[in-house]
């Protein structure tokens, strides 16, 4: 049956996936009425999907790695003040790029240098010392380079945790309902949301939808050219713990991850998790919002690891 809130609201959230969560966490945080709206359930997107990479190794100056940098604070500041039923498996790992030979590590020591002007650690480290630091790794690398700022947490537990802390400061979390107009005033100005459940009044919306985030800015007459980009991560059964120590990915994954390319795409990335298994990654390439399996993409991860 419809309905509608009984009073306007500062602000719609739409997605609750761990942007949207996060979105909602600061804004009750700072005593902001909230509601966040998405058709399906909590981290059923990308964040569900994907490794939980807080990561400055892979990013070169600019705006993105200031985010980054921003981000990884907030992110022990999160890990360090939510409830211990709410841990979100924050990983201060670290990160181990390495070089298959010299003219990779070369071009890894420009990027580097870059990088530490703006505020990034970053030590190299000799063909001699790797093993030291993964025993797993194979022969033969010409040296690597660590990042002791690159972090992991678990999404979908970050997404759920966040919007746990923002529910217990009073907002409403509205799943399996999608939105279905951005509602406006004669001038223009945002007032709200439609949905199959009826409007929810506020004079702010935030698009936190993610891959669909263009879909939701066309309900305002907006054109956001967010495009999905499908990738597969391996997962292997629960291994012991410590078997590989940090991120350890190859030093083209920085190159594939800035690309615009619409052909599959993979790069050897492989770390460990508190529970065990082991994520092998990762391939990305622009097949529209197709979630088909590739075995393609698989064979390649594995033979790449």
């Amino acid at each position: 049956m419809p309905t509608e809130e009984r009073a306007p609201l500062d602000v719609v959230i739409v997605g609750a996936g761990v942007v949207g969560a996060a979105c909602a966490y600061y804004a009750t945080r700072a005593g902001l009425s909230v509601a966040v709206v998405d058709r399906g359930p909590v981290a059923g997107g990308t964040t569900g999907a994907g490794e939980g990479n807080l990561l400055v190794s892979d990013k070169e100056a600019g705006p993105e790695l200031e985010l980054a940098l921003l981000s990884t604070r907030l992110w022990r500041e999160l890990a360090a003040g939510l409830p211990p039923e709410d841990a979100v498996e924050h990983e201060l790992k670290g990160g181990l790029v390495v070089a298959p030979d010299e003219t990779a590590l070369t071009a890894l020591r420009a990027f580097a240098a870059g990088q530490r002007a703006a505020g990034v650690v970053a030590h190299e480290i000799p063909p001699g010392e790797l093993a030291a630091m993964e025993p797993q790794l194979a022969p033969g690398l010409a040296g690597g380079f660590h990042y002791p700022q690159d972090a992991q947490v678990q999404p979908a537990k970050a997404a759920a945790a966040l919007l746990r802390a923002a529910r217990h400061r009073g907002a409403r979390v509205r799943l399996g309902e999608e939105v279905t107009a951005i509602l406006t005033s004669a001038a223009g100005a945002v007032r709200g949301v439609r949905t199959p459940r009826g409007e929810i009044h506020a004079p702010a919306v935030v698009n936190a939808a993610g891959t669909w985030g263009g879909r939701v800015a066309e309900l305002a007459g907006s054109h956001l050219p967010v495009l999905p980009r499908r990738g597969f991560v391996l997962v292997t059964e629960p291994l012991p713990p410590g078997l590989i120590r940090h991120k350890v990915y190859a030093a083209d994954y920085v190159a594939d991850v800035a690309s615009g390319s619409a052909g599959l795409q993979s790069s050897a990335v492989v770390e460990g998790t508190p529970a065990g298994p082991v994520l092998i990654g990762a391939t990305r390439e622009r097949v529209g919002f197709d979630r088909t399996l590739s075995t393609e993409a698989l064979r390649r991860l594995a033979g790449q690891a």
